[in-house]
């Protein structure tokens, strides 16, 4: 079967050959995995043989000036396209410090909007051009990847804490950012659509939780963010395509509400911070499509991530439904023996022969 064929049963709860099988490893794992023997210049979905999952991406941010600040040997301060200073560790694998945001009231805000129009050039069309056809010869999974809601707007525009005070003080200017957000990518995406480029689902990161509990209460959500959320799994829904949501963090207690707009797919079920992927699976399996949910934590310890996929997997794969991967991504701790180990592994419980 190819990726697609995989993917779309999943999405269908139905049986494939197999569990799609995907991750995002680092780009010091990716390193790791070269010196300790796969060859360079090979698509790491290549050697492990597991399966090929696109993004189409498009820009809707203001379009800021993006300079470079500062730069030494260790690190580069830079102005970003959403406005934001930030200090980038040239170490693989590190996290950026934010050091001042642009956007922190309404009236910057209402700049921001205005630059944030939706001419055709914030589309990569070349790139499509080239790798699209490869895509659909090849049986690739395609989504469009779309930018709007909570997390990214507080993590690279405006700030956690702003937003979160702004949730509370002034909801009118948060459920505008999320409305324009959203709507700027469905401008676009709209452009790529009737451009004869045709993708499977849309996907969005939108963390809402981190360990043990969410941002904000589910009273806040219903009001300022799920009929946002609810626009985009409509949108897709209309194109006969899947919303597929991306919420790190504990959610456990928002799936409810998520059930409820229709979304057909969660990821990553994030173990450490408090998810149960099999009680979602009991409770949400005939209608929710479960996406990760094997801890991280655990794949640098062979024995320990095998018993745990023997575990889990065999009841997340059950009637279709699931596809596997980490509660996250792949940290640099993980050997390309492991990797080799727990491929082999997912491909041998996760099989539906």
């Amino acid at each position: 079967m190819t990726s697609l064929e995989r993917f779309t049963r999943m999405f269908e709860h139905r049986e494939a050959d197999r569990v799609p099988i995907i991750d995002s490893p680092w780009a010091g794992t990716l390193r790791r995995w070269h010196n300790e023997g796969m060859p360079e210049g090979v698509d790491w979905r290549d050697y492990f043989e597991v399966d090929k999952s696109e993004t189409i991406n498009a820009d809707i941010t203001p379009r800021y000036e993006e300079k470079v600040l500062e730069e030494t040997d260790r690190y580069r301060i830079v102005t970003t396209a959403w406005g934001v200073t930030l200090k980038n560790f040239k170490e693989l694998d590190s996290t950026p410090e934010f050091l001042d945001y642009k956007v922190t009231t309404p009236e910057a805000w209402a700049e921001a909007k205005k630059r944030m129009t939706t001419e055709d050039d914030r589309v990569d069309w070349a790139y499509l051009k080239r790798e699209y056809p490869r895509w659909q010869a090849e049986g690739r999974w395609i989504e469009a990847g779309f930018w709007f809601g909570f997390d990214v707007t507080h993590s690279w525009m405006s700030g956690t804490e702003t937003i979160l005070v702004a949730m509370y003080e002034e909801p009118e200017w948060v459920t505008d950012i999320f409305n324009t957000y959203l709507d700027s990518c469905i401008a676009l995406f709209d452009k790529v659509w009737n451009a004869g480029y045709r993708f499977n689902a849309i996907y969005w990161p939108d963390d809402m939780g981190y360990k043990g509990t969410t941002f904000f209460s589910n009273e806040m959500y219903r009001e300022l963010l799920k009929p946002v959320h609810k626009r985009a799994v409509e949108w897709a829904h209309a194109k006969g395509i899947y919303a597929h949501l991306h919420s790190c963090g504990d959610v456990m207690t928002r799936v409810d509400d998520l059930m409820d707009i229709d979304i057909d797919a969660l990821n990553p079920l994030e173990v450490k911070a408090g998810m149960k992927p099999l009680l979602l699976k009991e409770k949400y399996g005939d209608r929710l499509t479960l996406h990760g949910g094997v801890n991280a934590v655990l794949w640098d310890k062979k024995d320990e991530i095998i018993e745990e996929i023997d575990r889990v997997v065999p009841a997340l794969k059950e009637n279709g439904g699931y596809i596997f991967s980490s509660d996250h991504s792949i940290p640099n701790s993980v050997s390309l023996e492991n990797m080799k180990a727990i491929v082999k592994e997912v491909k041998r419980v996760g099989s539906y022969s």
